[in-house]
């Protein structure tokens, strides 16, 4: 399998604190990937920093999409090279109809269909008559809103899509809907990294890692990792390195 991203030795500190500490990773094209851990692994700031976020520029590293280091380039630039981020908290935008929040999101120069924003919604099981004329604002649950995001990320039709904790806000049953709209993107043709702490995402993708104090250590088969994270680094409360064999 072709790599689409490539990171090497990957370096982040905050404050004084180290965040990410030498991240070695390959995601293959067209591949999910998910990215797994406890709280303050370092998981979310990974993704920050692959999407260039102000205050996440690595000190040490590269970030290699496509075989060019984008290290230095800015989210703008990311973006337009098809690299999305959908955040972990989804955002509220009063006045702005879910209609024109997804065609922003596919370019807004009318490169997309009413159809195709209808068929968004009804991959993240949102009923088009209901939703496509309300706004994106806080008369939205944070459920809906969420899954509303998730749609935009399916018009942008990404080559790259980080999905940050994408069942955040979602019901435990909406899971498999979650897992069917990650599978949607890769159908798409997207690969898609995904940060989460469940196993039932995790054991969907077609690889996953384990992070622990901002280091990834393993990477490999989603059930075994998943394993691994359940039985060796919950019960050491993020210090696997204390367990590693």
């Amino acid at each position: 399998m072709a790599v689409i991203l490539t990171l090497k030795n990957l370096t982040l500190n905050r404050d004084g604190k180290k965040i990410l500490v030498g991240v070695n990773l390959e995601i293959g094209d067209g591949e999910i990937h998910s990215i797994i851990g406890s709280n303050g692994a370092g998981k979310s700031s990974l993704a920050y920093t692959l999407m260039g976020l102000q205050g996440y520029e690595p000190e040490e590293g590269s970030i290699l999409f496509n075989g060019e280091d984008i290290a230095k380039l800015s989210i703008t630039e990311r973006a337009k090279k098809g690299i999305t981020l959908a955040w972990q908290e989804p955002a509220r935008f009063e006045g702005l109809k879910v209609r024109d929040y997804l065609a922003i999101g596919a370019g807004g120069n009318g490169n997309i269909t009413e159809e195709e924003i209808r068929s968004a919604l009804r991959k993240v099981d949102l009923k088009p008559e209901k939703y496509i004329d309300r706004e994106v604002g806080e008369a939205l649950s944070g459920g809906e809103r969420k899954r509303i995001e998730l749609a935009s990320i399916l018009t942008m039709k990404p080559k790259l899509a980080i999905l940050d904790e994408p069942d955040s806000g979602i019901d435990v049953v909406s899971l498999k809907e979650i897992v069917s709209l990650i599978q949607a993107l890769k159908e798409n043709g997207a690969s898609v990294l995904v940060i989460t702490h469940r196993k039932e995402i995790a054991e969907a993708s077609d690889r996953a890692s384990l992070m622990c104090e901002g280091a990834v250590l393993r990477s490999g088969d989603p059930e075994e990792i998943s394993h691994f994270f359940i039985n060796r680094c919950i019960p050491c409360d993020n210090r696997l390195y204390l367990q590693e064999d």
